[in-house]
């Protein structure tokens, strides 16, 4: 008898422990793919790597930085290749030359090297040996030979991507769904801007995928492994892609079954913060905390020194706390400014005298910002960060500025008013419970759609037709062509029939009168 009631207790706390969703079958191999990747995406493979473990399921993970979890079921292989080190990089001066080529160089050189690591080309023969294969899709197109032959699905770490959505088959419109790089003056978008969406769109994307980047993978991945199909072919193979974004924080768009919304996934409630955090940010009293932190890439001491100076003069003339994320020494830091190269983020901001957070607007720290209702005022360094910053903006949970424009009055400016404006308050905390009302977590979405696919063998049944269609098949030109050439052979066939008729009418007239 105790040993039944022992049983039924384990099983009630494993169905606790993974929410709503029913035991697995049996414990899954997965291995997930992110050899070219920030810490960033790493958090976003984190929740559902931690998700699949704590279901028992067996996890490998091929990475460029060192897995945080410590979880028994999840083991790490680390190529060792220090392509990408976020510690080596200036996002300042990438910011000021922020032409991709040194991330070009930066993802052939893996294309050139992975495979010469041992580790790696061992995990690669034992590709076979998994349930399913995890790929963080972007930037990584040189591990598309692990998953020849083997089901497998991605993550998009920056959400909506309408290039990945073209190739599972769904084409998002130009007209309201603009590439990850390209930010519209204003939303619905000018016939101007909807022109430059639609060029941008396209350059970029035959760029990238047809002549300046796959194409030199392709030529590095072809000489190592010279029987495999083209890159872009395999990668259309993709069973489901799950995206790091939610209705509640992007642009609405229609989407496939394949595609499968899982923004947020990395956000959880706050904990308790250090006896010694938590008396400083309680002691701020109603005026309240400033947080600020550029993100796990951005180091605070790589802020050229006009930015920083122009930051502490508007901190000396605030009434609130200022806690900031700062990598070394800040000299004439006022006393109402604490730093520490460290934070634990959400926590802070889920803390109750935290009014805003300055932030460099990264998707995960939007997200968490959104999550925990801290309205943002947001400086967009690179990347997706200005399309970030002009969500918050548009949505009027904060402020928006730009470095070129800096300036302590503007600073000071846009934080009194995001402090004592109720607006922003009243609109992020609408966004956040709409971020927050969901059936299931949303890292419970994506643990049951990773064993959806595992589960019925690469899941077929999601893919759509049109993934196996040429853009020409797609848009329909060969009909087109072809309604084009009937028209013109049926203009011929008439003009032709009445060039006739005129010569026979008026050709009889003409003999009559000669008669």
């Amino acid at each position: 008898m105790e040993r039944v009631l022992a049983c039924v207790l384990v099983v009630a706390l494993a169905g606790s422990a993974s929410g709503d969703l029913s035991p697995p079958e049996k414990s899954y191999k997965i291995l997930m793919l992110l050899p070219v990747s920030s810490k960033s995406h790493n958090r976003v493979f984190q929740p559902l790597a931690e998700g699949l473990a704590n279901r028992g399921h067996k996890v490998v993970m091929l990475t460029n930085i060192p897995v945080a979890s410590k979880h028994p079921n999840i083991s790490e292989v680390n190529h060792g290749l220090s392509y990408f080190e976020d510690a080596k990089r200036n996002m300042f001066e990438v910011r000021k030359n922020e032409n991709f080529d040194g991330l070009k160089k930066t993802i052939l050189s893996f294309a050139k090297n992975l495979y010469k690591v041992q580790a790696v080309m061992e995990l690669y023969k034992r590709r076979k040996e998994f349930d399913l294969i995890v790929v963080n899709y972007k930037f990584n197109e040189m591990v598309y030979p692990f998953v020849h032959e083997v089901p497998f699905i991605t993550i998009a770490t920056p959400g909506i991507d309408p290039h990945q959505s073209a190739i599972l088959g769904n084409i998002l419109s130009p007209s309201y769904v603009p590439e990850i790089m390209f930010v519209p003056r204003s939303f619905p978008m000018s016939a101007y801007d909807r022109f430059k969406s639609i060029l941008w769109l396209l350059v970029s994307g035959f760029t990238w995928r047809h002549w300046d980047v796959v194409p030199l993978i392709q030529k590095e991945i072809s000489t190592q492994f010279p029987n495999l199909p083209p890159l872009l072919e395999i990668e259309r193979n993709q069973s489901l892609t799950l995206m790091n974004t939610h209705f509640s924080i992007a642009t609405v768009v229609p989407l496939l079954p394949s595609q499968v919304q899982v923004g947020a996934m990395h956000c959880r409630h706050g904990k308790p913060l250090a006896q010694d955090l938590e008396s400083w940010l309680a002691g701020a009293g109603t005026a309240g905390v400033i947080y600020f932190s550029l993100g796990s890439v951005t180091r605070g001491e790589s802020m050229p020194p006009n930015y920083r100076q122009t930051f502490l003069e508007a901190f000396r003339r605030l009434p609130q706390r200022i806690l900031w994320k700062y990598e070394g020494q800040l000299e004439g830091a006022p006393d109402n400014v604490k730093i520490s190269s460290w934070l634990p983020q959400q926590d802070i901001l889920a803390h109750h005298n935290v009014k805003v957070f300055i932030s460099h607007g990264g998707l995960l720290s939007l997200q968490e910002s959104i999550f925990h209702a801290t309205p943002l005022l947001v400086l967009p360094i690179f990347g997706d960060q200005p399309r970030n910053g002009k969500f918050v903006e548009n949505s009027e949970i904060g402020h928006l500025l730009v470095w070129e424009e800096l300036t302590a009055d503007r600073i000071v400016a846009a934080l009194t008013d995001i402090v004592c404006n109720p607006k922003f308050k009243e609109n992020v905390n609408r966004v956040s419970a709409s971020l927050r009302d969901q059936p299931t977590t949303p890292q419970e979405q994506a643990v049951y759609w990773t064993e959806y696919v595992i589960r019925h063998r690469g899941a077929l049944q999601l893919r759509s037709p049109a993934t196996q269609l040429s853009w020409v098949e797609f848009l329909m030109l060969d009909i087109v062509c072809y309604l084009l050439l009937a028209s013109l052979m049926l203009i011929l066939v008439i003009h032709r029939m009445m060039w006739t008729g005129s010569s026979v009418l008026f050709g009889d007239r003409a003999k009559k009168k000669t008669d």
